[in-house]
Order: structure tokens, then sequence, then C-alpha cells
């Protein structure tokens, strides 16, 4: 196993480029400059909850759909108005605060080093002519931080500084209190309440050479206890937990340092995000800022988002980093069962809203998102994969996953209508595509389209397996319903409206991915596709945002364009991301896009990280090695010829497979591992013919292809 060590230089001036440390419940931000080291805490798990809406009898499909037919904007928003609590008009996670450390003077902050195998941050300080370090280590399991100093470092001094200090005024327009300070019993730090949710709790203690950081909700182990309990042993854990982690993810080695990099760090950050032992992670995970409460609350987004936080479980075989989000959406069947009754009139419905706290209350009034039923959809199919990548039995499947994708289907059922001979989506809508205008919508949108195929392909599958009654409707759609909206020759939003400019989210090429119900290689659809592309390609990338680079990229892979595939990965890391490696929904540069900046610059509002972006370009990293569409496994599609050589171990696959590959001056290697029985389907990576391996549990297969000669 090799080591990788990563290397920020100081000065890191924001909180958002510093050095990262997580466990899935809490995140430790490291930054700072001259001789004052900032060490900002967030929580992933620490909401306000005034302020999220329940769906309401008014909010129907009857009324929805005439509001939308008559273009009737202020019924429409009538219907989804944002309602206040308290005079708070939505549910927010809060910013924690920080401690910071005062290093003697004349110190300076030189360089930090992430030992990302050990997760241990280690931080180079000068002072005079000799170089001191300090590092820090968090539990992987305990809201606990450990800091160690080196000789030298003794004499710093810690300040605990509540968000209160720094963004105040968001908290006061909340009607959030002040918090208590703590300094006594050798401990430093504070308390912060909450109107109507636990307060939290943050506190140091120093001890020799180590300084010990806690924070804790009101009824979870105090903060107090667990710094003052403290000692080395309670890091042994957290050290096994990463050689395990590291144990099973796949690696990568590429000629394109800056495409490893984002591969290894961002499969780090991954496991600080979805730690399976912390909660569900929304839009920024435990990251959150302290100088203001987190965009869009950093709540859980289901139209992108929280689908492309996960993406990398499923290839790095981390599946059970998925089990905290399963739950959680679990809890909230009754909610999801009562949505689809208010809204739709059926009670063996769920639906899903996009935009939600980790109570399932409604954040905003966004309508397009709420009644974009591709959000329930989206999420099946992320159970679905955990299943068939081998993250649970087949009990699971049955009693979960089955019942989940018939709840979201009998949802589309009843929005579809019959016209003359053919079933129709009178109403839909394609993700943020006109925002929430009252002409963003229209009929067939191909988004939902392809949610439909794929809802049905799996139903159909599931049922036979299970031996569970199939719907006759769900094959009637199969055979009769569009895969997409096609409209002179490509793919468009909905009937009538092709993509008339720049967007972000490419939803309407969805079924092409992640909903893989269009092959491209099909001759039914390749005409269709390489029209769609060219059309998506001249629209041009002036408003996108930074998440929705990894899914071009994957477009472009399955394009065959891995030159571009590689240049949109060097671009978005310019673009997207930010001095420390943080990764943005807005745009560091001008000129590239319009989405967060004019075209002289001037940002349209503060720096806003979020996490998809990132973890969804480990996923696209990873399908430029291997990808499978329709059933089909490719690979090195996405790798540009002037690679000569590339490899990637231990990539998984569908059906329970786990791949190693080499590509050397054109020759491929490949070595297929099976988990469990099966058949593996590939494309002859010369060739392009489609060939198919038995295997039992245990099969270690190997396929060698060289190169054709040239004529």
């Amino acid at each position: 196993m090799k080591r990788m060590d990563f290397t920020w230089d100081f000065p890191l001036p924001r909180v958002h480029t510093g050095m990262l440390l997580g466990n899935g419940r809490m995140g430790v931000m490291v930054w700072g400059e001259k001789n004052v080291l900032k060490i900002t805490l967030g929580r992933s798990d620490w909401w306000d909850h005034r302020g999220g809406k329940e769906w309401t009898d008014a909010r129907n499909w009857l009324d929805v759909r005439a509001a939308l037919e008559a273009y009737d904007e202020p019924a429409i928003r009538a219907l989804f108005a944002e309602p206040t609590e308290g005079g708070v008009a939505r549910p927010t996670l809060i910013p924690v605060g920080r401690f910071e450390l005062h290093l003697p003077a004349g110190a300076e902050l030189v360089r930090g080093r992430l030992d990302q195998r050990q997760a241990v941050v280690t931080i180079d300080v000068r002072i005079g002519g000799k170089t001191h370090e300090l590092s820090l280590e968090l539990c992987m399991d305990k809201s606990l931080l450990r800091v160690g100093l080196s000789d030298g470092l003794n004499a710093c001094s810690i300040r605990a500084l509540p968000a209160w200090e720094t963004a105040g005024k968001a908290l006061l327009r909340r009607g959030i209190e002040r918090p208590t300070m703590i300094a006594s019993d050798g401990l430093i730090g504070f308390t912060q309440p909450l109107p109507a949710d636990p307060g939290l709790t943050a506190v140091a203690r120093r001890d020799d050479q180590k300084i010990w950081i806690a924070t804790s909700m009101d009824g979870q182990t105090p903060a107090n206890f667990l710094v003052q309990q403290a000692t080395d042993a309670d890091l042994d854990a957290s050290r096994a937990w990463w050689a395990h982690y590291w144990g099973r993810s796949p690696t990568i080695d590429v000629p394109n340092p800056l495409v490893q990099f984002l591969f290894d760090y961002g499969l780090y950050k991954f496991a600080g995000l979805t730690c399976p032992l912390g909660v569900a992670a929304g839009l920024q995970g435990p990251w959150i800022e302290d100088y203001t409460t987190p965009p869009w609350s950093g709540d859980y987004h289901f139209n992108i988002n929280v689908q492309m936080c996960y993406s990398p479980a499923y290839l790095s075989g981390n599946l059970n980093h998925l089990k905290p989000l399963f739950d959680l959406i679990q809890s909230w069947m009754p909610a999801l069962h009562d949505h689809a009754r208010k809204f739709m009139g059926i009670n063996d419905g769920i639906m899903l809203p996009h935009s939600v706290d980790d109570r399932c209350k409604i954040v905003g009034s966004f309508w397009t998102g709420e009644i974009d039923h591709g959000c329930t959809a989206w999420v099946g199919k992320m159970m679905y994969d955990y299943w068939t990548f081998g993250g649970a039995d087949d009990a699971w499947a049955k009693d979960v996953v089955l019942p989940f994708l018939r709840g979201a289907m009998r949802v589309y059922e009843q929005m579809l209508e019959r016209q003359g001979d053919r079933l129709v989506l009178p109403v839909s809508v394609s993700p943020e595509y006109r925002g929430d205008a009252i002409n963003a919508w229209g009929r067939n949108a191909s988004f939902q389209l392809a949610c439909i195929h794929m809802l049905c392909e799996k139903l159909i599958e599931l049922s036979s397996r299970f031996g569970q009654p199939a719907r006759a409707i769900w094959q009637e759609l199969l055979d009769t319903l569009p895969a997409a909206c096609v409209e002179d020759g490509k793919i468009s939003l909905w009937e009538g409206t092709g993509l008339e400019e720049s967007h972000r989210h490419h939803s309407h090429l969805a079924g092409i991915t992640p909903f893989d119900v269009i092959d491209p290689a099909d001759p039914k659809w390749k005409a269709i596709f390489d029209k769609s592309i060219q059309h998506w390609i001249r629209q041009g990338v002036g408003q996108w945002s930074g998440w929705c680079m990894p899914w071009a990229v994957q477009l472009h892979t399955r394009c065959g364009n891995a030159g571009m595939a590689e240049l949109l990965i060097e671009s978005w890391e310019r673009v997207f991301t930010n001095a420390g490696h943080g990764t943005l929904h807005d745009c560091e540069i001008a000129g590239f896009t319009l989405m967060g900046a004019d075209s002289l610059g001037n940002p349209h509002r503060n720096e806003i990280m979020q996490m998809d972006a990132g973890m969804g370009m480990v996923n696209a990293i990873g399908e430029m090695m291997c990808y499978a569409q329709r059933g089909v496994h490719h690979f090195f599609k996405g790798c540009p010829n002037r690679w000569e050589t590339v490899r990637f171990n231990d990539i998984h696959c569908s059906g329970g497979f786990v791949v190693s590959g080499v590509r050397e001056r054109g020759e491929i290697t490949l070595d297929i591992r099976a988990t469990r029985d099966g058949v593996f389907t590939y494309a002859d990576p010369t060739s392009g013919q489609v060939c198919k391996l038995d295997f039992k549990a245990g099969d270690l297969k190997q396929i060698r292809n060289r190169p054709r000669e040239s004529a």
C-alpha cells in the first residue's frame, strides 16, 4: 500500500481553503496564517429545525396541474408558499465555530501535510531558523480531535471563538441567543443553545503537549467528559478503521498527476464525508463554515447532489457508507407515503421532494423541485445498485428495494394519462430548467421518461426474481412510452422545448447516464445521440456550475471523447476549486462560466463549497477506466491514447465483480474476480464485440487484448 502525502502551503486565508478531517459527523477545517492556526469545527447533525414545511392537501396534482396549464403564477406561488415559524422561513444546519491556536511570537505557519492513509494532518511551523511540528488527528467513532505539539510550541495559547462571533447577524435573525463561554477546570469553550433543538457544546483541554477538542449535542456523551477522559488509545480504533477503508478501496495509476490527485484525495474526502459511523451527508457534509449559515441550509438535495456525493461508494466497494442514508430514508417512509397520498390521492405511493432536512421536512418553496418525482426514482436506483453491487442480500432487495420502486412507480402511474393509443406525462419537469418559472414544465420531459423506463425495467426484474406479480402497465410503458422526448432528431427537454441555452443540469441526457436506459451505440439511438451531444456541446458551458462538470466527463467518456474527458477534469480543477482544493458550486475564475461571477469576475455571492462535484469527479475518473452501459462493461474508453500506461486495481462492478486492468501501449489485460455466481458481460476492448463469461463465486479470470496491427 503506497503512502500518499499531499501538501498545502500557508497562508490558507479562508475556511474552505483549509485542510480537512472528518468522521461523517464532525468536520474539521484547518487553516490560518502567520502564527495563528484556526481549527473550524462543523457538525452534519446540528439542525435548527424550525421552518420546515409539511406537504399539504392543497398541494395536490389536480390543482397544481390546473394552475400550470392556466399559467396562473399567483396560484402556483400560493400553493407552494413558504411559511415561517417563529420568524424563521426554513430549517438549516448551524455553524459551530472554531478554536484558534496562537503560536509563540515570531512563529510562522509554513506548510501542511496530509498523510492520506493515516488521516493525519501535520503543520510545519518556523520559529527563527528552526522548524517545529504540530499534528491533528480525528477519532472516527467520537467527536474528538487531538492536536499534538512538538517542543518549541508549548507556549501557544488557545482561544475559543463560537460562530456567534463571526455569524452573529445570521444567528440573531433566527432568534438564536448568545452562547455561554466556558473557562474553568482546565477547559475552554462554549455552549450554544438553540430555541427549539438541542444545544451544542465545544470545549478544548490542554494536556501537556496535546490539546483535546470535542463537540457534543445535548443528550450525547458530553464534550467535557470526552476531553477529560481522552487518551491516545482513543485513536487506535480510528487507525484500524482507516487501514480497513484503504484496504478495500480501489487504486488507479495514470500519467496525469492532477487526475491522480483528484481521485486519491477525493476518496479520502469521501471517507470523511460519509463514514458509516456518522450520519447521512448533505450538500457540505460535516464541513460547515463558521461565518454564516450554510448555503441552501446544507440540506439534502435529491435531484443530483446527494446522489453525486455518494457515487464513489459503488465503484470503491465502500457500500456500507450508504447505510446511514438508506436508514434515514427508511425512517421517512411514513412521510413519503403521506406526500403521495396528499399529492396523488393514493395510499400505496411514495414521493420524495428534492430538498429536505433530516426529518424530511421540505426546505424552501421551489415548486419544480417539490413535484420532481425523478428524485424518488433516483433514490430507488441507488438502492437497487446497492443491492446488485453486493451491499445487501436478496431479503433486503425484496423487503426494501422492491417496495420502494413500486411506490415510486405508483405515483408515475397516476400522473400518466391516456391520449389516444398512448400514455403521456401531461405535466413534467426537468430539474432546474427554467428554475421555478411558470413555464418550467412541459409534456413528456426526457428526464422523467428515463426514470419511468428505469423503474419499469427494475420492477419487472425484481418481481420475477422474487415471484411477485408484475403490473401489466410496466411492460406496456417499456413497449410504448419513449425513453426520451426526441424532436428534430435530437433529445429535447420536453415536447416543444429543446436545449435552448447552456444549462448546468444535463437532465435531458439522463437516459444515457445515470439512468442507463439508452445505449448510445444502439443503431436506433446512435444518430439521435450524436446529434444531441453535438447540440449540447454547441450550447457551451457558460451557465455550468461545479457539479455539472463530472456529469459532462461521464458523457464524453461514453462518446469516446477521452481527450475532452481529461480536459474537463483539468478545467474543473482550475475553475471550480479554490487554493485549498475546496470544491465549489460557483466559479473561482471568471470567463469560463457565468455561474457565480459576471464577465469581469465580480462574484455574485460568498464562496460556496459543496461536496457533490468532488465526489462526482471521483466516480467520473473511475468510469474513465471502467463503466457499464446496458449491462455491458467498457474499459479505458475515457483514457486518452497519449496515456501510454494506465492501470487500475479493484474497481467494483455491478453483479458483484471486482476488476483490475492495465493498458500499456495499447495492450489491455483485465483480471476479473467474482464475489458471487454470475455472468460478466463486456465489450471486447479491441473489436467492441459483446462477450460473456460465466463465473462461480471466487473465480478469477483474465482477459488479454493486443492492439490491432496497423495496415
